[in-house]
């Protein structure tokens, strides 16, 4: 195992000897090596690299004890290696630059051999401790984002099982939830960009675009005769389709452990508001206005310009521009002013998604 390194500066060839000396007892631990002046002291600094003491005269020809402490901070070094320096009683001023630059201690001349040493051990023990706790510290970091990589990994593929499991019962449904996924990641984007007010962060926009393929996972428990109807629903049957968005609730209870967590509340949120209006006349709670969930919002305006542009068996799809134009007018529900003029921003963008995630592949 590679000895730790004690590096003594000091122009005095005495001074050298006399610290090098307390150290002695200690030579299986340490090697002991030595400076006359700054800048050979900075050569050694530059081709030793476990050094984990310095003890630094002041004054030195060549090169003296300060310029050695700029080059160290300069080398962001004087974190990582501690420096006691010597110095004398004379020299004014020099016990507060030193500790402006961070030194562990300052020693003044002349000074007790034993007083140093102990000094020294005690600062070579607190930096060693300090340094296996940061990188302890950072062993547990990594593994924290593994288990959260792992933790969100499962967490996706649960939620693809989910909405796979939805779309295969429902026949017409195909991309519908990728495209939402995209849909909703443009309008988050553009809320964050150009909508401060609601404080939307890069790592929001990215939870709530992957929550809101979860908004219908309640119709698994909608019959097939409802679900698969080719016409138009009775008022008694639509009245049960929108019991998917509670159904959708319930499920995300079971599914979902941990339900404090930011992630959850989109999800649930996204599943039970989407289909809230503004004005207050949407389902299930009647929400309106700002009561709506922003991801809620958000996510509505997606899901319902997908609805238009998709073809159904009872109808045929709509161009994007017209889609474009029955939103902004409320012919598919009153909604967010704000998200509105969001929409409008990133109109292109929408009606493009369908060419993308073709000729990317994305999933």
């Amino acid at each position: 195992m590679e000895k730790q390194q004690i590096l003594i500066v000091d122009d005095d060839s005495i001074n050298r000897e006399i610290l090098m000396e307390m150290f002695r007892e200690d030579q299986d631990v340490y090697d002991l090596i030595e400076a006359e002046n700054g800048q050979e002291a900075v050569r050694q600094i530059e081709s030793n690299h476990n050094i984990v003491l310095i003890l630094l005269d002041v004054v030195m020809p060549v090169m003296d004890g300060f310029k050695v402490l700029e080059y160290m901070e300069e080398k962001s070094l004087l974190k990582e290696i501690p420096v006691i320096l010597i110095t004398g009683e004379t020299i004014q001023d020099s016990e507060g630059r030193a500790y402006a630059f961070g030194v562990a201690d300052v020693i003044h001349k002349p000074f007790y051999p034993y007083i140093v040493r102990r000094r020294s051990s005690n600062i070579i023990e607190l930096y060693q401790n300090k340094r296996n706790m940061e990188i302890r510290l950072k062993e547990q970091e990594i593994a924290i984002r593994e288990q959260e990589k792992e933790i969100r990994e499962t967490n996706e593929f649960m939620i693809d099982a989910l909405s796979s499991v939805v779309e295969s019962r429902n026949l017409e449904t195909g991309d519908h939830t990728k495209r939402i996924k995209y849909y909703t990641r443009i309008l988050a984007n553009c809320i964050k960009d150009h909508f401060p007010q609601y404080g939307l962060s890069a790592m929001q926009v990215d939870a709530i675009s992957r929550a809101s393929v979860l908004h219908d996972v309640g119709k698994i428990g909608i019959s097939d005769a409802i679900l698969l109807k080719p016409g138009k629903l009775t008022d008694e049957e639509f009245e049960i389709m929108k019991t998917h968005t509670t159904i959708g609730c319930d499920v995300l209870e079971k599914f979902y452990r941990n339900r404090s967590s930011e992630f959850y509340r989109y999800c649930y949120d996204i599943c039970r508001h989407h289909h809230e209006r503004w004005d207050g006349r949407g389902y299930p709670d009647h929400l309106a206005g700002e009561d709506i969930p922003l991801s809620a919002r958000i996510v509505a305006v997606a899901d319902v310009y997908d609805a238009l542009v998709s073809p159904r068996v009872y109808k045929s799809p709509f161009p994007n521009t017209k889609a474009y134009e029955m939103i902004m007018e409320g012919e598919g529900g009153q909604f967010s002013p704000d998200i509105l003029k969001a929409f409008a921003l990133v109109k292109e963008d929408f009606f493009r998604v369908n060419e993308v995630i073709e000729t990317f592949g994305l999933s």
